[in-house]
């Protein structure tokens, strides 16, 4: 698999057992339906261009076949009600790559198939798709790639200026809502999740201020940055990230910390992503120099395990994963800011 992949498979997950499946492909062999709803798009929507960080794909009729190579855009396509021919495994295995929070979506639509990305994006097997469409914003498509899958049809691939894998929700809906003729559509969804994020910050003024931070066990503390959507989602609740943490991980969406650099989880809310529940918060907590700093000591550390929902869709960060992940987070977040050391932080309801 293509280091980058590799990496970003890790980070995200915090597992080497979750690097992507070595299957060929997976999910349904049955080709799933253009959308998940009889809202045809208007013939004036298109031709529609959209720039990206290689060039300009220009889509000139409604997409029909339309081929995720990102790993997240299935759930806005889906929230627009329409379902992709395929997919690409991230972690988890999921029939379709569609988890759970996402199912009401796909309803009663035959599940797409799915790409894996063991040595980069699988362009034959995309090709034999006969795609119309190829969404790739949450990559790191490389050049060649993209100059090859332009060839069988316009790629929306990262937007331009951002770092890989740092796109934000809120740009992944619209661009796909103009991409597939529902702009207003998307603007719509995306407006009623971010109702839902002001209406949790309104209700918790103890978050507006309170320094957080997102991390994971991998190959040391690795931390998620500004311009990654974990650290956007704190930061949309009224978390402020640590003074210093731009300056760590820099043009990417993440990077290691220092051990001279373990001030910065010192925060009044820090998120850890794990493998394993139990065996990792043991270890994270036992290390002398984490095991000192308040945000321990205070019980203000909150451990999502990856493959569990809530790990996973804090992974996600969706329109479809948001209200979940809202529903079953803000109650952790809640009690790791009440100020009482004495207030079990917990493990996530299911």
């Amino acid at each position: 698999m293509r280091l980058t992949h590799i990496r970003r498979t890790l980070v995200a997950t915090a597992a080497t057992g979750l690097l992507l499946s070595l299957a060929a492909c997976g999910g349904s062999t049955e080709e799933p339906a253009a959308s998940a709803d009889s809202g045809a798009p208007a013939a004036s929507a298109f031709p529609v261009s959209i720039e990206n960080k290689y060039g300009t794909a220009t889509v000139k009729a409604e997409p029909k076949r339309i081929v995720v190579v990102g790993l997240v855009e299935q759930d806005a396509l889906l929230s627009l009600g329409v379902v992709p021919v395929a997919t690409s495994e991230w972690f988890g295995e999921k029939p379709g790559a569609i988890w759970p929070w996402a199912e009401a979506a796909l309803g009663s639509n035959p599940k797409p198939q799915v790409l894996t990305q063991t040595d980069g994006i699988p362009v034959e097997k995309v090709a034999a798709l006969r795609p119309d469409l190829i969404v790739g914003m949450y990559s790191g498509l490389t050049k060649d790639e993209y100059d090859k899958l332009s060839k069988l049809a316009p790629v929306i691939a990262q937007p331009k200026g951002q770092v890989d894998y740092g796109v934000s929700w809120q740009e992944v809906t619209k661009t796909v809502g103009k991409a597939v003729g529902k702009a207003e559509q998307a603007d719509k969804v995306v407006a009623d999740v971010e109702a839902k994020i002001a209406a949790v910050k309104a209700a918790n003024p103890k978050f507006n201020g309170a320094t957080g931070l997102m991390a994971t066990t991998y190959e040391g503390y690795y931390v998620y940055g500004p311009e990654d959507p974990r650290g956007r989602f704190l930061t949309d609740l009224g978390f402020k990230l640590p003074d210093g943490l731009a300056e760590v991980t820099g043009k990417e969406f993440g990077a290691n910390l220092s051990k001279e650099r373990t001030d910065l989880l010192d925060t009044d809310v820090l998120i850890w992503l794990v493998d394993k529940y139990d065996t990792d918060k043991a270890k994270v907590q036992a290390d002398p120099l984490y095991a000192k700093l308040k945000v321990k000591t205070e019980g203000r550390d909150i451990y999502l395990e990856n493959e569990e929902l809530v790990g996973a869709a804090t992974s996600f960060i969706t329109p479809l994963s948001l209200p979940f992940l809202l529903e079953k987070l803000t109650p952790l977040l809640q009690a790791a800011v009440d100020g009482d050391p004495a207030t079990a932080v917990g493990r996530p309801a299911a």
